[in-house]
């Protein structure tokens, strides 16, 4: 019976997981839209919903903390609650970066819109689709899929690069395009800290499903 109570507990906790981690994709999808298509409006429903997240947050700390204490789990069920614990923290950051990209687009659309960045919604389709793939694996608990996931925040690097090459070259060649250009960097850098963040998640996954450490080390 007491197994069942924990496996029904778990399995709540797992949801609640999901349910923030849908609402941060969302946020970081509507973020990049109110920026892209210069939607103010979308981008003041992001930081308005932002307080959501957060509430979702400490409920899932406060269950992760009932269950310890209560349930005290062992072995892999530990583990599970362990890497919740510290994915839930990982996800309200990421939220914040779709929060900060949303306050980056209110004063971007109040300035002329200068040349189009094609890698800047690359970077943020990338980081959304590591985002995806990462809570999807760690709900199946495939730590070959969080490696795979890993792998791909070289990408989003890369793209950073290019985005700061290229705006710099903007502000050298039109001096008035200065602030603009700072808060697109500004963006970039959040989406480059968002794929370091799923990469956390990954980790986390592997520690789970095979109890192996790999955060700081050559596979991550």
């Amino acid at each position: 019976m007491e197994h069942r109570i924990i496996d029904q507990q778990l399995d709540l906790l797992r949801d609640k997981l999901l349910l923030l981690g849908g609402a941060t994709e969302n946020a970081l999808h509507r973020a990049m839209r109110s920026l892209t298509e210069r939607d103010s409006k979308l981008a003041r429903e992001v930081l308005e919903e932002d307080k959501i997240i957060d509430r979702m947050e400490v409920e899932i700390d406060r269950f992760s903390i009932e269950i310890l204490a209560l349930q005290q789990p062992a072995a892999h069920d530990l583990r599970f609650v362990i890497s919740v614990a510290k994915i839930t923290p990982i996800l309200e950051r990421i939220a914040d970066h779709a929060g900060s990209i949303a306050d980056a687009a209110l004063i971007l659309n109040d300035h002329p819109e200068i040349k189009k960045l094609v890698d800047l919604p690359f970077m943020a389709q990338t980081a959304a689709e590591m985002l995806k793939t990462a809570l999807d694996a760690f709900t199946t608990e495939d730590s070959a899929i969080s490696r795979e996931v890993i792998l791909r925040d070289h990408k989003i690097d890369e793209a950073y690069k290019r985005v700061f090459n290229e705006l710099l070259q903007i502000m050298i060649d039109d001096p008035t395009t200065t602030t603009a250009s700072a808060y697109l960097l500004f963006v970039a850098k959040h989406l480059e800290r968002i794929g370091d963040y799923v990469k956390d998640i990954c980790e986390l996954n592997v520690y789970l499903t095979e109890a192996a450490f790999i955060k700081h080390s050559r596979e991550s």
